[in-house]
């Protein structure tokens, strides 16, 4: 059996052997979390950083997360509107003017955060390359006009989320989402996630392998090995391009948990936190073709709201038991790749239930 490092209550060791069971199994390397009361209860972490498995997956080891990164996006906003900073009912071109053009006028905030904009994708081709000039890409999307009336239809916005949101934070608050975040939100948790990764972490970088089948399904505009490159980690793609691992993610995450606090420290209102569960779509998926209910910025489901990456990382967080837990990889799966974490939820129910 793997071994595995880190802490874990008793209650909990179901969580641990459902890890080392991944990790003789599917996995190379990965770390699970779980926080209750704003504490951790689970933190765990083991496997290695290479296939060779020649490189040990250590405490402070951090990779990307996909799209688990939105998450962290959407909290900007809720602290933004919990301040008062941000109306998430004013339209979109309050903040940021030029939107209001194509049949974009009446788009409010709220439609953003609850893949009701009508801008699930670009117009036209796109090049990873793309992605990395703030500039453009969101004069791209403000000149572009949404495939439907915003508000009245819900479609993913795999990576359009994060400029979008990203760029009305930057109006409002004269940061980027990424610089936003790292004082706002991880800096006072003490979370290690980055978007927009510094040069100085990059030697703790687990790189993201990927499926045996290949580097990207036909159709994804991003492939694991263009995780590889300095630009990719070195610029803000806030829907996707997010670094860190379990015990951050959950870190972060427990503030919804926890009606606003993590590991005391306040963030946000209890009503602030609890915003996240205002429903914005509840219904077919354009894009996923699945039936699905969005919070704001998450997946509601009950008393839980939840995310995760391509490929398998997910963080879910439950107010009624005041847990976040969180699962991140570096083993990439399509095909049903999201087991792995959903076995680590699982397990960390077992604790309120046995």
């Amino acid at each position: 059996m793997a071994e595995i490092y880190g802490s874990c209550e008793d209650r909990f060791s179901k969580v641990r052997d459902v890890l080392a069971a991944s990790l003789d199994t599917e996995d190379v390397g990965a770390s699970v979390a779980v926080f209750v009361d704003g504490e951790p209860a689970v933190d765990l972490w083991g496997g290695y950083v290479d296939t060779a498995r020649t490189v040990a997956w250590e405490r402070d080891t951090i990779t990307t997360v996909w799209s688990t990164t939105k998450t962290m996006t959407a909290l900007c906003a809720l602290v933004l509107a919990d301040r008062g900073d941000l109306d998430l009912d004013a339209p979109v071109g309050a903040y940021w003017p030029e939107f209001a053009a194509a049949g974009k006028e009446t788009t409010r905030v709220r439609h953003l955060l609850g893949h009701t904009a009508g801008l699930p994708d670009f117009d036209g081709p796109v090049a990873v390359e793309d992605l990395f000039d703030w500039p453009a890409v969101t004069a791209r999307l403000a000149a572009q006009t949404p495939a439907w009336e915003p508000g009245t239809a819900g479609g993913y916005h795999s990576v359009t989320f994060g400029f979008l949101v990203g760029e009305v934070v930057r109006r409002v608050t004269g940061r980027s989402l990424g610089a936003f975040f790292a004082e706002e939100v991880a800096g006072p948790l003490g979370a290690d996630f980055h978007i927009g990764l510094a040069a100085e972490h990059d030697h703790r970088v687990a790189p993201l392998i990927p499926d045996p089948q290949g580097d990207k399904p036909p159709g994804f505009l991003v492939g694991v090995s263009d995780s590889y490159s300095e630009a990719w980690r070195r610029a803000e793609v806030p829907a996707i391009n997010g670094y860190g691992n379990a015990r951050s993610v959950a870190a972060v995450q427990s503030v919804l948990a926890c009606e606003g606090v993590s590991g005391g420290v306040r963030l946000l209102s209890p009503a602030g936190a609890a915003r996240v569960f205002d429903e914005q779509f509840h219904g077919e998926d354009r894009v996923l073709g699945a039936t699905m209910r969005y919070g704001l910025g998450f997946r509601l489901e009950g008393h839980t709201c939840s995310w995760g990456g391509w490929g398998g990382s997910v963080v879910l967080v439950d107010t009624d038991h005041r847990m976040a837990v969180s699962y991140v990889m570096n083993q990439v799966l399509w095909e049903d790749g999201y087991s792995r974490g959903l076995g680590v939820v699982l397990a960390a129910y077992d604790a309120f239930t046995a």
